[in-house]
């Protein structure tokens, strides 16, 4: 049986859920080139902190990490950007949360790497598709161009992130065992 976090490692997550949300809310507005915004940078990081706390907590407290980062993300995005970024960011961020959570949860058991790998891969292209799609269609913004850089470097960072995420699971397993 998973154990809840604390209130102090629930706020934490949440808080960094919220922060890496709001970021690519706002970093999405500035290309770094031709085919990328500075936001396809920062995104990931998002199902890096739910796939931890689906790890260590389980999916029922993953999606409420979710659910508190989206509210908090989604009401500064309405202040901090346009309407239509945080609508579709709102959107896509709970479509692809929420496909994350139950395909790394469904693959948990599996090698160390498959869960966050397969789950990041497949959240990244409904988050890519979903987001750009509301975002920028009917804008004469090169989006389609923006929306296949984007997912090209969610892709590459979630292959990254794999490292991050086993180092700090190997933590969290030596925590739970020293606490049992």
């Amino acid at each position: 049986m998973m154990r809840a976090p604390s209130l102090a490692q629930f706020a934490a997550a949440a808080l960094a859920m919220a922060a890496v949300v709001l970021a690519s809310n706002i970093l999405v507005q500035f290309p770094l080139n031709d085919w990328l915004t500075w936001g396809a940078i920062t995104y990931p990081v998002a199902f890096l902190v739910s796939e931890l706390v689906n790890r260590a907590h389980g999916p029922q407290q993953a999606r409420r990490v979710a659910w508190v980062g989206f509210a908090v993300a989604v009401a500064a995005s309405l202040v901090l950007a346009p309407v239509r970024i945080a609508i579709a960011s709102g959107t896509a961020f709970l479509l692809s949360q929420w496909l994350d959570i139950a395909v790394f949860h469904r693959l948990r058991h599996g090698t160390w790497w498959r869960a966050p790998l397969v789950a990041t891969v497949l959240a990244a292209v409904l988050d890519t598709a979903v987001f750009w799609s509301i975002a920028f269609a009917g804008t004469s913004d090169p989006w389609v161009t923006w929306a296949l850089g984007d997912l090209g470097v969610k892709l590459g960072l979630g292959v990254a992130l794999l490292l991050p995420f086993r180092l700090l699971i190997g933590r969290q397993l030596a925590t739970h065992h020293r606490a049992a």
